[in-house]
């Protein structure tokens, strides 16, 4: 691990910003999926009272859980963990989504929204090539830069390499299961997708 300035950067902290600036106005529960060793979820609960954050990971559970917040940590599977319908004003995902079933995830966490809630994800998907190797190229030159300036923070969690979903197959994921979505592409080999429910 290099970390430079005190400050982490990776590739997934980078788009943090992307979830954090959707959360809705009086948001009052949120739900981080895929939450890791809790560094979202703890940035999440300055804006939100109540956040919960779910992995599967039980040694990185274990280290969110050292982490002096009042952040409730779950080890579990967040598909089929009993958590209540419409039961989160806000649910959040960083690289996690290509951990399971796309469509399954992407269903779930639709049901678990209340009406007028936010889902924001930042996730990882599988190239196309050629058609994508001028992207990925850049994508590359500018994550270098990125580290040479700020270090790099590997975070604990086990890693699923490549992505099952394309970004193309992703993309149609998000209009077929959350229609209205926004979903975009982003340079440093990441998408977002960000998700209102609509009201009744």
């Amino acid at each position: 691990m290099t970390v430079k300035s005190g400050t982490r950067w990776n590739h997934n902290i980078h788009y943090h910003s992307r979830i954090l600036g959707a959360v809705p106005a009086g948001a009052r529960r949120a739900l981080d999926v895929g939450c890791g060793e809790g560094m979202l979820a703890r940035e999440l609960r300055r804006a939100v009272p109540y956040v919960a954050g779910i992995d599967l990971d039980a040694p990185s559970i274990d280290q969110a859980r050292k982490h002096p917040d009042d952040v409730d940590y779950v080890l579990g599977d967040f598909l089929t963990h009993p958590f209540g319908p419409g039961s989160f004003d806000v649910i959040a995902s960083v690289a996690a989504l290509h951990h399971m079933d796309a469509a399954a995830g992407l269903a779930r966490m639709r049901d678990l929204l209340r009406p007028g809630g936010v889902l924001a994800v930042v996730g990882l998907a599988r190239s196309t090539m050629p058609a994508d190797l001028p992207r990925d190229l850049a994508g590359v030159v500018v994550g270098t830069l990125h580290r040479v300036v700020k270090g790099h923070w590997e975070h604990p969690s086990p890693i699923v390499w490549p992505p099952p979903v394309t970004y193309p197959q992703m993309r149609a994921l998000a209009a077929e299961l959350l229609p209205g979505s926004r979903f975009r592409r982003h340079l440093l080999l990441r998408y977002s997708l960000i998700w209102r429910k609509p009201q009744g």
